[in-house]
């Protein structure tokens, strides 16, 4: 097992979701706790902490899990170290939910979260050829929804028709809740309908997926390099979406890393008189 301190911080933990590398999220509180929230810590799965030894063992050991519960004492406790005395890294989220709140950190709608990802793997269904907002929209669905979702692409005329076959959720395409709004993108109606869109992070990289995804290069001065770049991740993946969005989930994770760690930093090659 890693040595990952017992306890982790909101902020901390805020900073590690929307991350390849983030940890599994348990929610732990007790159902009625859980049911009365208006929202969800984004990634959250809620377990039932009462038969925590019928599930705990089938937890992966490979990655990180935090557990949180009303407030960070018995009931994650409990079972973090039940996860720790089997060799996984697991932390308790410091003051629980209720630190998380009082934080102000971001939240998951709880009742979008059950009208279209009510349980994980959620399934999703865009037009394939993805360049840049479906390419952001399962990248946020990914690292802030349900890491678990699987998107399909398919021709355009035939989304709606097997999202109603399958039950899958469409996005991305017109009539249908989850696309554009005006001059907003689906990506921006996306973080809107979860609750998301109060992140200043997430915001700036929204600006910068609608600049580019609607050729409006002046709302943001990174929108044409984010073009030119998922342009050309198109062209190097040809028929291959996954691959697409593979690729361009690295570049959608540097820029929230940019956004969050690096927006100020500056560069240019200051000359030294001889």
């Amino acid at each position: 097992m890693s040595s990952a301190s017992f306890f982790v911080s909101p902020h901390e933990l805020w900073s590690r979701i929307g991350t390849a590398d983030a940890p599994a999220i348990l929610d732990v509180c007790r159902r009625e706790i859980y049911e009365a929230g208006p929202g969800v810590i984004p990634t959250a799965q809620w377990r039932k902490p009462e038969t925590y030894l019928e599930w705990v063992p089938s937890l992966p050991t490979d990655r990180p899990v935090v557990l949180a519960c009303r407030y960070g004492h018995n009931l994650s406790q409990m079972i973090a170290a039940e996860l720790r005395a089997r060799g996984v890294p697991a932390q308790v989220l410091e003051g629980g939910r209720t630190a998380w709140s009082e934080a102000g950190l971001p939240v998951v709608t709880k009742a979008t979260l059950e009208r279209f990802a009510p349980k994980s793997p959620s399934l999703w269904v865009t037009r394939r050829r993805p360049k840049i907002d479906r390419v952001a929209c399962p990248w946020l669905i990914r690292r802030f929804i349900d890491p678990q979702a699987r998107i399909l692409y398919v021709d355009p005329p035939e989304v709606k028709n097997i999202a109603a076959d399958i039950g899958a959720i469409p996005f991305d395409v017109e009539g249908v809740e989850i696309s554009h709004e005006g001059e907003r993108c689906s990506f921006d109606t996306m973080l809107k309908l979860f609750g998301l869109e109060g992140d200043p992070h997430l915001a700036r990289v929204a600006l910068i997926v609608r600049g580019a995804d609607t050729a409006r290069y002046d709302l943001a001065p990174e929108a044409a390099g984010l073009h030119a770049i998922s342009l050309g991740l198109s062209a190097l993946a040809g028929d291959d979406d996954h691959g697409m969005i593979e690729r361009g989930f690295i570049v959608y994770d540097a820029l929230l890393a940019w956004s969050r760690h690096a927006a100020e930093e500056r560069h240019n090659w200051p000359a030294k008189a001889a």
